[in-house]
């Protein structure tokens, strides 16, 4: 057999949509071109439409009551389960870091290890933020009166440039306190946030909990901040201030929580969380109840 018939095409990934556990192309048909940093083709990314967005928004909602309804120490597990099968495919993560020049080879791998350590972090806050969160408060009356903190429900959640560690930084707090969300990936670097969904595919995760959409973020945020079905907004990858602004305007009609962060281009990832994140998107119910006699 001669050399030229020895030689084989690579089979190249397809990167699509994150939906409803499923992974749809675009419905409008769209893609983009993903470079490295030194200008190198390496793949086509979906480029989500407005209809893409509202069928992650359904999808997130649908999923809601089920996850919400889930114990926190379950929530927590399956958490820790994305952090086993996101340490299974380090090396995988690794080389997409690498290509797209997000960060130097040889960081690449701490990059990998801290977004698994996040995951973990998070993962033990599960059973433990209502505890934080919640009091028991005195009242002057034969009363108990008691605060409990609830999720807020479906989070838009526009990822910062990090596409690992910062991505997983803003998912993990949204979901481990019982919200599902709808993430728009890094426009510049979206492949890792697809990888890390078919991470989620396989860790027990239900569908709907958390969509991920690439594409233009100029295009994609300012229709998820006005979707009166969204009851939330974090804008940690708006590096763009009108666009930022323009957002939040659309989020004050239906009152939306909005998660603004100040400088967020300049966040240090690697940094202790601390637990801000985790009630940003909580409610909090007050119950009183009469004592018995």
């Amino acid at each position: 057999m001669s050399e030229a018939e020895t030689v084989r095409l690579a089979v190249r990934k397809t990167y699509k949509l994150y939906i409803g556990g499923a992974f749809p192309r675009s419905e409008s048909g769209r893609s983009y071109v993903v470079t490295s940093s030194g200008g190198d083709f390496l793949a086509n990314a979906s480029r989500a439409s407005r209809k893409d967005a509202r069928d992650a928004v359904s999808a997130a909602r649908k999923a809601f009551p089920g996850w919400w309804g889930a114990t926190p120490y379950n929530r927590g597990q399956i958490l820790y389960r994305v952090a086993e099968m996101l340490e299974g495919r380090r090396a995988q993560f690794v080389a997409e870091l690498a290509d797209a020049g997000v960060r130097k080879a040889r960081d690449a791998g701490r990059v990998v290890d801290a977004a698994v350590d996040r995951l973990v972090w998070y993962a033990g806050w599960s059973d433990k933020i209502a505890a934080v969160a919640g009091s028991t408060n005195p009242v002057a009356g034969p009363y108990f009166n008691v605060s409990s903190p609830e999720p807020t429900g479906v989070v838009a959640v526009v990822a910062p440039d990090d596409p690992l560690l910062g991505l997983v930084s803003v998912i993990a707090p949204v979901i481990v306190t019982g919200n599902t969300c709808v993430v728009v990936a890094s426009e510049r670097a979206p492949l890792p946030s697809i990888t890390l969904a078919e991470v989620l595919a396989t860790s027990d995760l239900p569908g709907g909990v958390v969509n991920v959409l690439t594409g233009s973020v100029a295009e994609i945020a300012p229709w998820l901040a006005a979707h009166m079905d969204v009851n939330a907004v974090d804008l940690t990858g708006v590096a763009d201030g009108d666009l930022a602004v323009a957002c939040e305007e659309a989020a004050a009609e239906n009152l939306k929580r909005v998660l603004r962060p100040s400088a967020s281009a300049g966040t240090d990832w690697f940094a202790d969380p601390g637990t801000r994140r985790l009630t940003a998107f909580l409610e909090t119910k007050t119950v009183w109840h009469p004592n018995g006699v």
